[in-house]
C-alpha cells in the first residue's frame, strides 16, 4: 500500500496516544493517575447545554454559513470587545471546528511552500506538524538557561526573507508561562514593521493566576487598518471546559478572513450547528463558571508546585496560567519519551514527554484533575525515581517495591 511521504512524516499526537494507553489500562482495572490530561474536570456551562438542547429540539439541524451562524458571530464580536477592547466587524470573524482547525485554516491561507513560521519553544505540539503539512518550514527558537519567557531579540535574529509568520501562545501550553506585556508589544510592533503575520493563540486567555490580567495584543497595534497582519485565535474548549464541542474562532483582516472561509468551505464546510449553538450559549450566558474554574486551577497549581518543590533534583518554573507545568527531570533522565514509558509502566502515572514540545528532558504535567490525583501522582513519580524515597508504596491495593536502580 502506498502512503504519501508527507503523511508518513506527520508525527502521531503524543497526548492522544497516551490518553488511549491510559484508557486501555483503566479498562483492565488498573489504578492509573492521568497527569497528562488537557481537559478541565468542571462541567460544561448550563447555558451551553440548554442552547444545544434547544437547537436539537427543533429537529432543524442543517448546514450553516462556513464562517458560523450569525448568533455565534455576534457573541464572538462581543467577547472580543470585552476581553480585548477591540471592535471588530462580522467580516473579520470566522468560526472553526476547534482552535486547532483555526490554526490549520489560517496557515493554509497565508503560507506558500517553503515559507517559514517562527515558533518559540516550548511550543504546542501541533504547530510544527501543521506547518510541515502545509509545506512550510517551522523555525524553532529555543529559550536560554531553561527560561520559558521568549526574548524578542532571539526571535528577531532568525527572521529572514522566507519568514511569513510568528506564532505566540500565551498563556503557554505546555509551560504555563504568561508572556510579558513588554514582549508582546515588541512583537506586535516588530511584525507590523516587517510586514510579518503575528498569530496570537489565546486559547488559555482567561486562565491566568496571581492577580494578573490578560494582555491584549490590540493595545499595541499602530496599523489599525484592514491591512493589519495581526491574527487572534480563541475558543470555548479551555475556559468553558468544552473540549468535546470543538468550536474555535479567528479574528483577522477581511482579505485573510474571506480567503480562509473559502479554505474552510472546501475541507469542513462548516462547524456543527448544534455545537455552534452551545458555544453561543456559553459566550452569552452566566460567566461565573470561568472564574470558578480559574480559581480551582490556581489552587491546584499551588498544590502541584508544593509537591514538586519537595522533589529532589526536579526544577520547575512556576506557571502563571493554563493547567500545565513543565518540570525539568534531566537529573533522572535526559530521554523524556523513555521516562514517560517508565513512569506509566512502574507507577501507572501518565505524563507527556517534553521533547514533543521542543524541551527534551522535561515532562508536561497537568493539574486540572483533583487534588488527590495531583498528590498521589507526584508521590508515585517520586517513589519511582528518587532513591531517597521509601522503597515500598501502595498503588491501589497492591504493595509495590522499587527493585530497580
Amino acid at each position: 500500500m502506498s502512503i504519501s511521504q508527507l503523511a508518513r512524516e506527520v508525527k502521531e499526537s503524543p497526548t492522544l496516544r497516551l490518553n488511549e494507553e491510559a484508557a486501555r489500562l483503566r479498562d483492565k482495572g488498573e489504578p492509573v493517575i492521568h497527569l497528562g490530561s488537557g481537559e478541565p474536570k468542571s462541567k460544561v456551562p448550563l447555558d451551553a447545554i440548554l442552547a444545544c438542547s434547544a437547537k436539537l429540539k427543533t429537529a432543524d439541524i442543517r448546514y450553516t454559513p462556513t464562517e458560523g451562524i450569525p448568533a455565534l458571530t455576534k457573541a464572538i464580536i462581543k467577547y472580543t470587545e470585552e476581553a480585548y477592547g477591540k471592535a471588530v466587524a462580522p467580516e473579520n470573524v470566522c468560526a472553526h471546528a476547534g482552535a486547532k482547525q483555526a490554526v490549520y485554516n489560517i496557515l493554509m491561507t497565508i503560507l506558500n511552500p517553503q515559507d517559514e513560521v517562527i515558533i518559540p519553544a516550548p511550543y504546542w505540539v501541533s504547530y510544527p506538524e501543521i506547518i510541515k503539512m502545509l509545506y512550510g518550514v517551522p523555525v524553532v527558537v529555543q529559550p536560554e538557561d531553561g527560561r520559558f519567557q521568549p526574548r524578542a531579540q532571539d526571535i528577531k535574529e532568525v527572521v529572514g526573507s522566507y519568514t511569513k509568520a510568528i506564532i505566540l501562545n500565551s498563556p503557554n501550553n505546555p509551560s504555563g508561562e504568561v508572556y510579558t506585556a513588554e514582549f508582546i508589544q515588541e512583537m506586535v510592533e516588530f511584525c507590523e514593521q516587517k510586514q510579518i503575520y503575528l498569530i496570537m493563540d489565546d486559547i488559555y486567555q482567561k486562565l491566568i493566576f496571581d492577580g494578573r490580567r490578560p494582555v491584549s495584543c490590540y493595545d499595541y497595534v499602530k496599523d489599525d487598518s484592514d491591512n493589519s497582519r495581526l491574527i487572534v485565535l480563541n475558543g470555548v474548549s479551555k475556559m468553558y471546559a468544552m473540549t468535546g464541542f470543538r468550536i474555535g474562532w479567528s479574528i483577522a483582516n477581511t482579505k485573510v478572513t474571506k480567503t480562509l472561509i473559502n479554505v474552510a468551505a472546501q475541507n469542513t464546510s462548516c462547524p456543527s450547528v448544534v455545537l455552534q449553538a452551545a458555544a453561543t450559549g456559553a459566550l452569552e450566558g452566566i460567566q461565573t463558571g470561568v472564574e470558578s474554574l480559574r480559581l480551582t486551577l490556581e489552587n491546584n497549581r499551588n498544590v502541584m508546585m508544593k509537591e514538586l518543590g519537595a522533589f529532589t533534583g526536579v526544577r520547575c518554573v512556576n506557571p502563571g496560567g493554563t493547567f500545565y507545568c513543565l518540570p525539568d527531570f534531566r537529573a533522572y533522565s535526559k530521554n523524556s519519551i523513555e521516562l514517560c514509558r517508565f513512569l506509566l509502566e512502574k507507577a501507572l502515572v501518565v505524563t507527556v514527554p517534553g521533547v514533543e514540545f521542543g524541551m527534551e528532558g522535561h515532562l508536561r504535567l497537568s493539574y486540572c484533575g483533583t487534588i488527590k490525583e495531583i498528590t498521589e501522582g507526584i508521590r508515585r513519580i517520586k517513589w519511582a525515581l528518587d532513591p531517597e524515597s521509601p522503597n515500598e508504596i501502595y498503588i491501589g491495593d497492591r504493595k509495590m517495591r522499587r527493585d530497580w536502580k
